[in-house]
């Protein structure tokens, strides 16, 4: 155990700038199975726009469900109109089999599904069946026949009633061999299927349920919509009908981008959540004009082209997006349309006079860098035009020169001195920003941030990556964002659903290679979804009420950080606790946010300074028994938030804090009624 700490907030002293509630906003981004884990549809290749995958010719994901020694598959065009394509199917009558398409997938239950199916026969043949089925077992989950009765395209839409969750199931969709016959001939025992989708009815806003749960726990402030994936987007293809929409490359990521969130679902995503939105606009391989079209789009009247566009598609009240950004990770090689800073900063100017131009109420973000010489150039030239500089700060072992060979205890502490590189950085990008009248108007928004235990080039997202460790890096990281709230108004987490990094929000046991693309594991939990031990940090941060910061204080033991390479920070004598305090709007109630970085028990001592408490607080307490404990699909409670109440005079005489912990601690006034906002 260390010796005691001792932690001063003088309560008398509340900062004149209040903290922006968007310092804890979250991130969504077209990234490997980020929107395939995050939205409820539970099928893929729904339009089959992938190729085949074996020597038969069916779509992607699907395989051929037939007993027909003659039955034949190909893909064709999709119907008038439709993107995609269309999956043609022809049984021949001689065989008396049954026929038709089959997807391995995991179903919710009990639960009803909405059917979704484009279509069109041969005119003999008069039904198909929707089945699903445990594939363990061959137990029918549920059935849905579907009445053919056009020999051109149609839709058809129908309720499957699941009777039970199966995480291994098959969803089959063909005309069974009880099917009446017909004599083969040129054009008969002929199936088209356009577009198959099945929805469970419990979505909010085409997302799983769940998920839209857990994130509004997040009390997020912003969500923003951007990533690599965004230089290569053009928005226009993802507004309108869904199956009219065109199937895009992800030339980010491989892949196809999801033509299922555009930007009314992005809207209604928000909405749903009573979060601001912000978006990024395409500046890689996009025109200044094209992103001034998407704001008409979402803050347009009516009367606007682009205003009468939406109004078309369903929303004629405006969206009122005030917040864009321009350019995501412009100065990086892996980037479409990445530049010079100077090519850079004359984009800026271009695309910021465009867009004030459809909008001028708008507020601009605009590309920043760790690296101060672009900030320097962006700023120069393009300052004058923008109202924030973002910065995307990844923090992992590999700018210390450390592998996953090097002692997990080193490791730890890499991760752990976080903080210190996010007040480098920041310090850096202020001092810049200040040096010059034209941008000392300019804040900071950071737009990605997360804990990164591996170098780029071999990050997995798996979730023995996300450990108490991460949480204990990422809550202190946010500490030093609360600390420069003066300058930081914008923070998103990265990712929030899966992703490359493994979002704050896991869904079943994916995970993102970032060499193969989107890989699934297979643990028999596919339908599991929990949050990481950073989600439980985020949770509780963002529902804290405070509105100012005040002075503190921690007199603690230190730890120094082993590094094989020389850092920009210094890594010795780094303090073993993390502490940051604020208060509310009224001065009524104090809440303290301590992580104790070290990997040792530390007791500590708290003088609360011009505050008279109340004889009791309340204790949030996120620990586990090693930094290395996660949550998964088997313990997806494992570490949990936990919430109590705790006697003042024990903080005051001496409370043990437990190794690689998080805690916050909340005060109110001795004359106030205690009152407890949710975790």
């Amino acid at each position: 155990m260390k010796s005691n700490a001792r932690i001063s907030i003088d309560c008398s002293r509340a900062s004149e700038h209040t903290v922006n509630p968007y310092l804890f906003g979250h991130f969504v981004e077209d990234i490997r199975d980020h929107m395939e884990a995050m939205l409820a549809f539970p099928l893929k290749d729904m339009d089959f726009e992938s190729e085949a995958e074996s020597r038969t010719s069916v779509s992607g994901n699907w395989h051929a469900h037939t007993n027909g020694r003659n039955t034949q598959y190909a893909m064709e065009a999709p119907a008038l109109r439709h993107s995609g394509r269309a999956q043609r199917i022809r049984i021949l009558s001689d065989d008396e089999a049954y026929a038709g398409i089959a997807q391995r997938s995991a179903l919710k239950g009990p639960m009803d599904y909405t059917v979704r199916i484009v279509a069109r026969a041969s005119i003999e043949l008069q039904y198909l069946m929707v089945e699903a089925v445990d594939r363990r077992t061959e137990e029918v989950l549920g059935q849905l026949k579907v009445e053919l009765d056009s020999h051109n395209w149609r839709e058809y839409e129908g309720r499957l009633t699941i009777l039970r969750a199966c995480p291994d199931a098959e969803v089959r969709v063909y005309i069974p061999a009880e099917h009446p016959r017909w004599i083969d001939h040129v054009s008969t025992g002929m199936l088209w299927l356009d577009h198959v989708s099945l929805l469970p009815i419990d979505h909010i806003a085409l997302v799983k349920h769940e998920v839209i749960e857990m994130t509004r726990a997040l009390n997020a402030g912003m969500m923003r919509l951007a990533g690599n994936y965004i230089s290569a987007y053009h928005w226009e293809h993802g507004i309108g009908p869904v199956l009219e929409r065109p199937v895009m490359y992800n030339e980010a990521w491989g892949g196809w981008t999801s033509k299922y969130f555009g930007t009314d679902e992005f809207i209604r995503f928000c909405h749903e959540l009573q979060v601001e939105p912000l978006i990024c606009v395409n500046d890689g391989s996009g025109t200044p004009e094209e992103a001034a079209q998407w704001i008409e789009y979402c803050n347009g009247s009516v009367d606007t082209p682009m205003g009468a566009l939406r109004a078309k598609n369903g929303s004629p009240e405006p969206y009122h997006v005030k917040y864009w950004e321009i350019g995501n990770e412009v100065w990086g090689q892996w980037q479409v349309g990445a530049c010079s800073a100077e090519q850079f900063a004359e984009r800026t100017v271009q695309f910021a006079k465009t867009m004030k131009e459809a909008d001028p109420s708008i507020v601009l973000l605009a590309c920043g860098h760790y690296e101060q010489d672009w900030n320097k150039t962006v700023l120069a030239l393009a300052g004058e035009h923008i109202d924030y500089l973002t910065l995307h700060l990844y923090h992992g072992y590999g700018p210390f020169g450390m592998n996953p060979d090097t002692p997990a205890e080193d490791r730890y502490k890499a991760m752990a001195s976080y903080p210190e590189w996010t007040r480098h950085y920041i310090r850096q990008t202020m001092e810049v920003i200040h040096s010059d009248i034209k941008h000392q108007h300019v804040k900071l928004a950071i737009t990605e941030y997360n804990t990164m235990y591996y170098p780029n080039t071999v990050r997995k997202g798996l979730p023995d990556e996300h450990t108490l460790g991460a949480a204990v890096a990422n809550a202190a990281n946010l500490n030093e964002m609360i600390r420069c709230s003066d300058s930081v108004h914008i923070g998103s987490f990265s990712d929030l659903v899966n992703g490359w990094l493994g979002g704050c929000i896991r869904v079943g046991d994916f995970y993102a290679d970032q060499y193969r693309g989107k890989q699934a594991g297979w643990s028999g939990h596919p339908l599991t979804i929990y949050g990481t031990p950073t989600y439980e940090v985020l949770k509780l941060y963002a529902n804290r009420d405070i509105h100012h910061i005040l002075p503190v204080e921690a007199e603690c033991g230190t730890f120094s950080v082993a590094s094989n390479k020389r850092t920009p920070v210094e890594l010795d004598a780094l303090p073993d606790l993390d502490v940051v305090a604020g208060t509310n709007a009224d001065g009524s109630r104090v809440t303290l946010f301590v992580v104790n970085r070290s990997l040792e028990e530390v007791p500590i001592e708290l003088d609360l300074q011009a505050f008279h408490a109340s004889e009791e607080g309340t204790l949030y307490e996120i620990t586990s028994d090693s930094h290395n404990n996660i949550n998964s699909v088997f313990q997806p409670n494992h570490i949990k938030c936990t919430e109590r109440s705790v006697l003042t005079e024990h903080w005051q005489r001496g409370y043990v804090l437990h190794p690689s912990s998080i805690y916050v601690l909340e005060f109110g006034k001795a004359d106030q009624l205690k009152r407890r906002p949710g975790v």
